[in-house]
């Protein structure tokens, strides 16, 4: 992997909806931006329209290319719509119905009467058992059958399966069985994708353990083709640099890994989002954010602090645990294609079904019937009459019929009303998802800036800092592509992790050093495989505490600047605090428990600034144009409306107002004022009366 400076680099973010790329040109300080259309059916042709498109907007000769980011959607749709590769698995005798059992639990937030249990990925006629036992202390209790093997390489065989998860009891603490496993379905089924437990996530429980290898498994197949897909087209199009896959810990990790390790990429796409906008953060010396991705089908929410983003080993897709390190992303159904209806009692309902890419609003005139929240935002002026610089032509007419039909008429309302019903309704869901992240946390909104992006953060994001509590609301130069622009402020980064359960007054400080010993090598290992020089790269340590007689643990820091000793007690202490911090509680007198270690391995790649803009010459920008916007129930206003490309480093403009780009709107109302910085962001602020 190339660490020195490069001149050009392409950042390709694929989204439902649409595929967003940035070229930054380093030698011209200029990024060139563009959106294309997403194609579901086969991700990789979007992906080099998007790449064709962007080389013809800049003129960037090929060879000047120094690397490639992309962030995909290939390994999330697959374990969303269960459509990976016909999976097995292999596991203990005894543990079978592992994945059936779960948890024995019902999501906290859902219906107790009328909850279903999720479909599991692999069925119990598709899950091998093997003779063998590990103990919990890593050693074989009973040697693996080898008659097994080859009952299990018949079925395999006769079943037709393209990948096989192998998850063992203890492997953990001694995977010898399942590296036997491995290699006689390795040597048997040279073509067939092989997970191991042992290798994906080496830590305890089962059900998760067992979950996140199938997982893995499963989407194996597909991301390997795609990514050779992906790497065979850059070589016909004669572009030689490296490409690096978005994870969704917040770093990258190259193709080699990512076409074994899928699972990886299973929430990458809003990672990058969560990352762009910690790095802007830096940029502007913030360091404690709310961010609020809003697109097409969803609205993604994570927080940001002391600069860095949350990241949870507790994470789910389609309730199913993925417990992988992941950018902490809380994900409701609330976007600008969520659909608007009426209840039986006669309310209004915004999601959390889509009209997604198609046939999509019905503003877009691809088909679409029912009122969308994009439909209401352009009905009330909020949006302008064409997207993307007039590539996207909107009808106004379809959108106010759709609202008539659907929701003013069967509540006797006008188009209007109707209209700021829907988005009253779709900005409270999206600040009780905010409230979630924060107030539930015991933190206070008015000490976090909030960060809208997205094609509909700007649009909304003024009212939900005012629903919220926050004091100001920063827009980022380029919102609908951050994702994209994200990639670029992305470093090379491995997540390594065991279970080493140490009892409270037990622990073993010698141990302690030989497992980070031992985590640090393995990191060590897979960095050099990616050619990075042996100093660039930096590792953190990791704990997962519990209190004795807990089910769970919370993870904090573990030093490796001070003695064993020293960084056990810190890092019960900081646990104490923790704790207190999420339950408003801590028992300092309760025994503390060691249960998972961790390193965290990150080698830097040079970060892409944003260019700078020019210093405006007076503190208001030269008026554009005025529409009809309706922002409150006065009825429409005329409002000035700026486009983003006019607005300089040092203005100001107060509210009303609407800035219209290529991107996405901004809305700033009636008693805010927005400033906009040397790097092109703008910083909404209630004004003091």
């Amino acid at each position: 992997m190339p660490n020195q400076s490069k001149r050009v680099s392409i950042a390709v973010d694929i989204g439902g909806t649409f595929t967003d790329i940035v070229l930054a040109d380093q030698s011209t300080n200029s990024f060139f931006v563009t959106k294309t259309s997403s194609t579901p059916n086969n991700p990789a042709v979007g992906f080099f329209e998007a790449v064709d498109s962007v080389l013809k907007l800049s003129n960037v000769h090929k060879e000047d290319i120094e690397i490639v980011f992309h962030g995909s959607t290939v390994a999330t749709n697959a374990i969303l719509e269960n459509k990976g590769a016909k999976t097995a698995l292999i596991t203990s005798r005894g543990f079978r119905y592992v994945l059936e059992i779960g948890r024995a639990e019902i999501p906290r937030e859902a219906n107790l009467y009328g909850w279903i249990k999720p479909k599991r990925p692999v069925l119990p006629r598709d899950i091998f058992e093997i003779d063998e036992r590990i103990r919990s202390d890593g050693t074989v209790a009973k040697h693996l059958d080898q008659m097994d093997l080859e009952a299990i390489g018949t079925n395999i065989s006769k079943g037709g399966y393209e990948a096989v998860a192998i998850c063992l009891m203890h492997s953990y603490l001694n995977d010898v069985h399942e590296q036997i496993v491995n290699h006689f379905l390795t040597k048997r089924f040279p073509c067939l994708e092989v997970s191991r437990s042992s290798v994906v996530l080496p830590v305890f429980r089962e059900y998760e353990r067992t979950m996140t290898t199938v997982m893995n498994a499963m989407v194996q197949p597909l991301v390997g083709k795609y990514i050779g897909q992906l790497e065979a087209g850059l070589k016909e199009r004669n572009i030689q640099a490296p490409m690096l896959i978005m994870k969704s810990n917040g770093g990258v990790f190259p193709p080699t890994e990512a076409a074994h390790s899928g699972a990886h990429m299973a929430l990458s796409g809003p990672a990058a989002g969560t990352i762009g906008a910690a790095y802007l953060g830096s940029l502007c010396k913030i360091k404690d954010m709310i961010t609020i991705d809003i697109g097409g089908t969803s609205a993604d929410i994570s927080l940001i602090r002391n600069g860095q983003a949350a990241v949870t080993t507790t994470s789910k897709i389609n309730e199913l645990p993925l417990s992988l390190p992941v950018v902490d992303i809380h994900t409701i159904g609330a976007g600008g294609g969520s659909i608007a209806s009426i209840s039986e009692s006669g309310a209004i309902l915004v999601g959390p079904k889509s009209a997604g890419a198609y046939p999509g609003p019905a503003a877009y005139g691809k088909g679409g019937l029912q009122p969308t929240v994009t439909d209401a935002n352009l009905v009330l002026g909020r949006l302008p009459q064409k997207l993307l610089d007039g590539q996207v032509e909107l009808s106004t007419d379809a959108a106010q019929h759709a609202i008539q039909e659907h929701i003013a008429n069967p509540l006797g309302i006008s188009v209007q009303a109707a209209a700021i019903g829907i988005l009253a309704i779709v900005n409270e869901t999206m600040n009780n998802a905010l409230k979630l992240m924060t107030v539930e946390r015991g933190l206070n909104p008015k000490d976090f800036t909030l960060v809208a992006f997205g094609g509909a953060g700007p649009v909304h994001g003024g009212e939900l800092i005012r629903l919220l509590g926050c004091q100001k609301l920063l827009l980022p130069r380029y919102p609908g592509i951050l994702c994209a622009t994200g990639l670029l402020s992305t470093d090379l980064k491995y997540d390594f992790a065991t279970t080493r359960v140490q009892r409270s007054g037990k622990y073993n400080e010698k141990e302690v050093l030989e497992i980070f010993d031992k985590l640090s090598d393995q990191a060590r290992s897979k960095l050099l495989q990616d050619k990075l020089k042996g100093d660039a790269y930096e590792l953190k340590r990791s704990v997962d505490l519990r209190y004795a007689g807990q089910g769970t643990e919370l993870t904090v820091p573990f030093s490796d600047k001070t003695p064993i000793k020293a960084s056990i007690e810190s890092a019960i202490n900081e646990f104490h605090r923790f704790h207190r911090e999420l339950y408003n509680f801590a028992d300092k007198n309760a025994g503390v428990e060691l249960i998972n270690f961790r390193i965290t391995a990150t080698s830097p790649i040079q970060h892409v600034p944003p260019p700078k803009i020019p210093k405006a010459k007076l503190p208001q920008p030269p008026q554009s144009t005025f529409r009809y916007v309706t922002l409150n129930a006065n009825g429409p206003q005329k409002v000035p409306v700026w486009k983003r490309e006019t607005l300089f480093c040092g203005h100001s403009i107060d509210g009303p107002a609407v800035i219209d780009q290529l991107d996405t709107t901004s809305i700033i109302l009636a008693g805010q004022k927005a400033e906009v910085d040397k790097w092109g962001n703008i910083m909404i602020s209630e004004v003091l009366r």
